[in-house]
């Protein structure tokens, strides 16, 4: 009756335990963060810019989930965004000479399933639900840049029904 082999079962039941596997950190959301990275190749980010880091906030009194030092920057978990936001004040007024203070996402999965290699897909700024863009326009000078144009336009345009 049964018209497959067992080992095709298997497989296929094998092949389903390692995606749910690799999937689970899509699950788990993300954390606000802070990401502090050198501006300059002079300027090293190493476990003294941690601790410094680390320091800092206990300092400012600035609670903090998790703090590592990644490849090339430090980077610092929060429970909240609003105090993302202070620590990031406190960080860039400390560090903002020779370092970058930007605000982060990262992924709030378990340390094991980072160990294996499993990461969230990260999703592009159009599937997060747009971007805001502000842009600041010098309506003034639009403004006499437009009157220009139609000032010449105007002008041969009546040339050429002379």
């Amino acid at each position: 009756m049964n018209r497959f082999p067992l080992w095709k079962y298997i497989l296929i039941a094998v092949v389903l335990l390692v995606s749910a596997l690799y999937t689970l950190p899509n699950f788990y959301g993300e954390v606000p963060a802070v990401q502090i990275s050198s501006t300059r190749a002079a300027i090293k980010t190493d476990a003294t810019l941690l601790q410094q880091v680390q320091d800092e906030l206990k300092a400012q009194n600035i609670p903090y989930t998790g703090a590592f030092l990644d490849a090339n920057s430090v980077k610092v978990k929060f429970a909240s965004t609003d105090i993302q936001l202070k620590a990031k004040d406190a960080l860039q007024a400390r560090f903002g000479d020779g370092y970058s203070v930007a605000l982060n996402l990262l992924s709030a999965s378990p340390a094991w399933l980072s160990a294996i290699g499993a990461k969230p897909m990260y999703l592009g700024l159009d599937l997060r639900g747009g971007v805001y863009f502000l842009m600041q326009v010098d309506m003034v000078a639009a403004l006499d840049k437009a009157a220009d144009r139609y000032n010449n336009d105007l002008r041969s345009q009546l040339r050429e029904q002379k």
